[in-house]
């Protein structure tokens, strides 16, 4: 689809540097290593302004709470998740486009949330363009492995066990305005709680069968028509792990590079865009900053960057 729209001329990136949410180490490193990559260089290579705010703190006192006991460091991602969601609502509405770095996905607690939040404030819904092998569904309760990242989407739908825990969510998604894509490993309550609630989902095996232009163009369509925000969470998993190797929860069968360059071009097509997360990238499993680049070079596609202006790398 094309459209009228477009977006802010204007950047600003926010470095999120943890890792609590998973059990492998690396991420923390994730945003300096997207710089290092030249995501910077790609956002003004595109004629857009730019700040970079930096990476946000560890907090710096995390407030002990109790909860579900096979859950890992809950009290450190319910005060990552605290502050986030501040400095994602007060960025949402600026007049900026915020470009998240991560760091694990347990950060879209707080993307989604503030983003959310900051749409509501303006009347406007908020959708969001799920990119990832897993839903990331789970709930305090159901989840397995007590790894956090799993569990961000449910908590920005205001599914229960959260309650009394994390930070009140101020406005809850609505499931009809999500769109999972990619998705090849769901667990169990995942499947349960995505058929309860009716949320969008195009696996692997769908996308193969219906390729990614009609899906996305009919998921575009209905942010035009209902005036609504879109936010992209993009998760190096999503990927296939042959062009992208550099995550901790490598799922084979993922995403080709031609497929999410597509996706992305048909995004700034559009013109809904208005921010987006980059998670999951981690360097340390990385090969020469293939993983890195990748994603930057996806960025680009969001931002505008077309085939045609994409120059032979070393030359």
């Amino acid at each position: 689809m094309t459209s009228e729209r477009s977006m802010t001329p204007h950047c600003t990136i926010l470095g999120l540097p943890l890792q609590a949410g998973t059990g492998r180490g690396g991420c923390l490193m994730g945003p300096d290593a997207f710089r290092t990559a030249g995501l910077g260089e790609v956002i003004t290579s595109q004629g857009f302004g730019l700040t970079d705010l930096g990476n946000l703190p560890c907090p710096a006192a995390a407030t002990e709470v109790t909860g579900p006991k096979h859950l890992k460091k809950l009290s450190e991602i319910v005060a990552w998740t605290r502050d986030i969601q501040t400095h994602a609502a007060q960025l949402a509405a600026q007049d900026t486009f915020p470009i998240f770095i991560g760091g694990d996905h347990s950060m879209a607690a707080g993307t989604l949330t503030g983003v959310a939040q900051a749409a509501a404030e303006r009347g406007r819904p908020q959708f969001v363009l799920w990119l990832d092998a897993h839903p990331d569904m789970n709930t305090l309760t159901s989840s397995l492995s007590g790894h956090l990242h799993g569990t961000p989407m449910a908590y920005a739908l205001g599914l229960t066990s959260f309650e009394g825990i994390f930070p009140p969510v101020p406005a809850p998604l609505d499931p009809a305005n999500i769109c999972m894509m990619g998705l090849r490993s769901v667990d169990e309550a995942e499947h349960r709680f995505i058929a309860e609630l009716g949320i969008d989902v195009y696996d692997m095996r769908r996308i193969d069968e219906l390729g990614v232009v009609k899906p996305i163009e009919a998921f575009l369509n209905r942010v035009a028509q209902a005036n609504g925000l879109l936010h992209v969470s993009f998760d190096v998993d999503f990927l296939d792990p042959d062009i992208a190797p550099a995550v901790g929860t490598t799922v084979p069968g993922g995403a080709t590079f031609r497929e999410a360059h597509l996706i992305m071009e048909m995004i700034h097509d559009s013109g809904l865009a208005s921010s987006l997360d980059l998670t999951e990238l981690n360097p340390f499993l990385d090969i020469r900053g293939k993983t890195a680049t990748l994603m930057c070079d996806l960025t680009a596609s969001l931002l505008g960057r077309k085939v045609l202006d994409r120059r032979t790398r070393g030359l």
